[in-house]
């Protein structure tokens, strides 16, 4: 467990280096990154390459025992690039390309473009491959920022139409595939097919879909061009990405498939604006960020590249990029830094060292004002530093509750909603919260996940029913909780034969033969229950254990699976979870306080703006060592303990995979 910041050497006079890098690891920071917008400085002019002052700094924070994560530079092609390239650029729907002047205006499918990003990352990875203060290297910066996943320029059709014809074979496969015979939508070879845009309407959602897959692949390759230029250079070094809050425009398994280590950039208070959360719930928490969101991220992210994974930016202070930006609770950066750890990070680097009194992000607070004085998260870095040899050697074992997420589903809903404010991220959120109220731990695993020792299989949204799941199931004996729309589609976004839930029905024996979505702010009364937004009308002959007042089963019994035919309150998540969970000691927290379980430590962190005594809600804790903290958590508190009966009894824990 170390901590770590974002730095830009080429912003700062060379003469502040050795004093910054001297500053940082006085702090107790062990990890810097670097280098992922310099081209312009890296090769101010084509050909020329000017990499002495990038090693100077690599020298210099080496110096100070720092180690060194190297980003290229591709998110940022500088300007004589752009105009050496016609067609380099993304162009969005509406065929108006994006222009120079910011950063992640390139398309993915320019072959010109990945053959110059070969050209300066084979450069980099030759020069520092080897340098001793290099410890990792990380590709790009946040794929797909600024809606930039999906491109509809030329070279992106020339290539779509090469990945369908690869993918169906038959341009007559593709017609039976995609129901092309409707609206009279046939075409005679793959040459004819456009990208998905500017038509009259909705276009077809199975050549939407394909187009996803496609922009998504297209990023998986973009990705593994640079990984497989890096690892032989710099051997034993890992290969990292920055992942974002919030985005599912590609598979984040797919692209973590390529990597070592996943990181993800943590914006709490930025977030928070950005979801679909009541007023009072942003209002309540709105110097804390969600209490879910940013640790269901952590799980997710840990989950896309086996395992390990780290916060590559974390806020610590108000940011720039929301509609509004207070600053965080006091003590909150400390807590969202544990948290981190909780969940297994090996590293929490912050965002950034100094603030930029210039350009784009000079609003966004550094560790440091841009005088170079302490800004107020130092006292709180500080503190987590002096904190972690506390908790050394905890390690991150097999929760007893898997989440599923599949980006495919996410993109089929997301295509055809059926209901405006039917946003796929919500409910899997929803289903989240729901364990974490419990106090149960949870891993976020991708569809062909192996089930194996989890007490728990939630399946929030499962639209299209991935092969082999019913068999991994039942090998796991797990209990299951499935939303609506599960086994709603097929992979070619059509009504499966037979009806929905396809797949589902091999363990529970219904039958969904209508669905209708509820107008915003809608409430239908089911007893103690109130659905909001989706509602399926079902028939079985399993146990119904809630339905609306009009008759319709909304929870229905299937003893291992539990199936529910609605958007589900919270309060009937609870009543379905908690029995489930009767063996794993569940428990009824707060809104704002959160436990983990790291190993034999547990972690609680305090979202809520009032203070908690954990006493009233956990049990047991007269037979704890305190690690960190204690029983009464101050708004933003942190507490870590170690069950004294559990370390003297169990077998130590192993990192999960």
């Amino acid at each position: 467990m170390k901590l770590g910041v974002c730095y830009y050497p080429e912003h700062w006079p060379e003469d502040w280096w050795v004093d910054d890098a001297r500053r940082m690891a006085d702090l107790g920071l062990k990890q810097v990154r670097i280098g992922e917008f310099a081209w312009s400085r890296l090769e101010p002019a084509p050909g020329q390459l000017t990499f002495d002052w990038l090693a100077r700094a690599l020298d210099t924070l080496g110096g100070a025992g720092l180690e060194v994560v190297l980003g290229t530079p591709t998110a940022t092609p500088p300007k004589w690039l752009v105009d050496s390239l016609p067609g380099m650029l993304a162009v969005d729907a509406h065929g108006r390309e994006r222009g120079f002047g910011s950063r992640r205006h390139y398309c993915f499918s320019s072959e010109p473009y990945r053959a110059e990003c070969a050209r300066i990352v084979t450069a980099l990875a030759d020069r520092f491959g080897t340098h001793p203060a290099v410890t990792a290297w990380q590709t790009d910066n946040e794929y797909g920022c600024h809606d930039t996943v999906e491109s509809y320029s030329a070279g992106a059709r020339t290539a779509f139409q090469a990945w369908l014809t690869q993918r169906y074979g038959s341009v007559e496969a593709l017609n039976r595939a995609w129901g092309n015979v409707f609206w009279s939508m046939e075409y005679r070879c793959f040459d004819e097919i456009e990208l998905p845009a500017g038509t009259v309407t909705e276009a077809s959602p199975a050549h939407r879909l394909a187009f996803q897959r496609f922009s998504s692949d297209q990023v998986t390759s973009f990705n593994r061009l640079q990984a497989d230029i890096i690892r032989p250079r710099s051997p034993g070094r890992d290969i990292i990405h920055n992942f974002m809050g919030q985005f599912t425009a590609f598979d984040h398994f797919d692209v973590g498939a390529d990597l070592d280590v996943s990181s993800w950039d943590s914006y709490p208070l930025g977030f928070l604006e950005w979801f679909g959360w009541p007023q009072v719930v942003k209002a309540r928490f709105m110097r804390q960020g969600h209490p879910d969101f940013t640790a269901f991220h952590h799980d997710l992210y840990r989950a896309t590249s086996g395992g390990r994974w780290q916060v590559m930016e974390l806020q610590p202070g108000p940011v720039n990029w929301g509609a509004w930006n207070p600053a965080p609770l006091p003590g909150m950066v400390r807590a969202w830094s544990w948290e981190a750890f909780a969940h297994g990070a090996e590293v929490v680097s912050y965002f950034r060292w100094r603030q930029a009194p210039f350009a784009q992000e000079q609003m966004h607070a550094g560790l440091l004002r841009p005088d170079s004085s302490e800004a107020e998260a130092v006292d709180e870095v500080r503190a987590v530093a002096a904190e972690l040899p506390l908790v050394a050697g905890a390690t991150t074992a097999q929760a007893p509750v898997a989440l599923m997420v599949d980006y495919p589903g996410i993109w089929s809903t997301t295509i055809q909603p059926q209901g405006r404010d039917f946003r796929p991220l919500e409910i899997i959120l929803a289903f989240y919260a729901a364990a974490r109220r419990l106090g149960l731990d949870v891993d976020v695993v991708g569809p062909q996940a192996d089930l194996t020792g989890y007490a728990i299989l939630l399946l929030p949204h499962l639209p299209v029913w991935p092969e082999g799941l019913a068999a991994r199931i039942a090998a796991a004996g797990c209990q299951v909780v499935a939303g609506p729309r599960t086994g709603s589609k097929t992979g070619e976004h059509a009504i499966p034969d037979g009806l929905p839930p396809e797949g589902l029905k091999t363990l529970a024996d219904l039958t969904v033969l209508r669905v209708e979505s509820l107008r915003s702010g809608w409430l239908e009364p089911a007893g103690p229950y109130q659905v909001s937004h989706w509602l399926e009308h079902v028939r079985t002959g399993l146990p119904v254990r809630a339905a609306t007042d009009s008759g319709h089963p909304v929870w229905i019994d299937g003893g291992q699976v539990q199936y529910l035919a609605c958007w589900p309150c919270p309060r009937l998540l609870d009543d379905v979870l908690r029995p489930l969970a009767a063996g794993l000691d569940p428990l009824d927290l707060p809104d704002g306080l959160r436990l983990r379980r790291r190993g034999e430590v547990r972690f609680a962190v305090n979202y809520a703006p009032e203070p908690v005594s954990l006493r009233a809600h956990v049990p047991g804790l007269e037979h704890v060592e305190w690690l960190i903290g204690g029983p009464e958590l101050a708004p933003a508190g942190v507490a870590a303990w170690r069950d004294i009966r559990f370390a003297q009894t169990s077998p130590s824990t192993s990192s999960m995979p």
